[in-house]
């Protein structure tokens, strides 16, 4: 059940953000990465292997090993990716994995403007997502 809404919050989403500006347009894109990484790892733990969600920061897209759909976030908004170094492909994109029991290799993806930002964190135990608002100083 859980994987079903994760799937049509990714797939919803998108129509929703186009007239949005500013907070909400950087809160929506936070959101939607956050909805595709727990896709990512539902789907790590009901097919019992291991899921990836490779995000293209020059592209402003993302994605899920185990949907052919390329999600699109905002061009306005700034992505920067904290990974293991094992999951960087190269300087453009970058991978966060899941594995069946829920863990992950961890990191963060971080949405921002010019005066706010949204970090979204995965944790490596757990693979548990959080957005946490954050203000940028210049």
């Amino acid at each position: 059940m859980a994987l079903v809404i994760g799937v049509l919050l990714v797939a919803l989403t998108p129509p929703l953000l186009s007239g949005m500006s500013g907070a909400a347009e950087l809160r929506g894109a936070a959101r939607q990465l956050a909805a595709g990484l727990r896709n990512a790892r539902n789907e790590a733990i009901t097919q019992q292997r291991e899921t990836v969600l490779v995000l293209d920061l020059a592209e402003h897209r993302f994605a899920v090993s185990s949907d052919a759909r390329e999600i699109a976030l905002p061009d306005s908004v700034a992505l920067h990716l904290y990974t293991a170094q094992s999951e960087l492909l190269d300087g453009e994109k970058g991978r966060i994995r899941f594995f069946s029991d829920g863990s992950s290799t961890g990191g963060a993806i971080t949405v921002s403007g010019p005066k706010l930002a949204y970090r979204v964190n995965i944790d490596w135990l757990t693979g548990a997502i959080a957005i946490v608002e954050e203000e940028v100083h210049p």
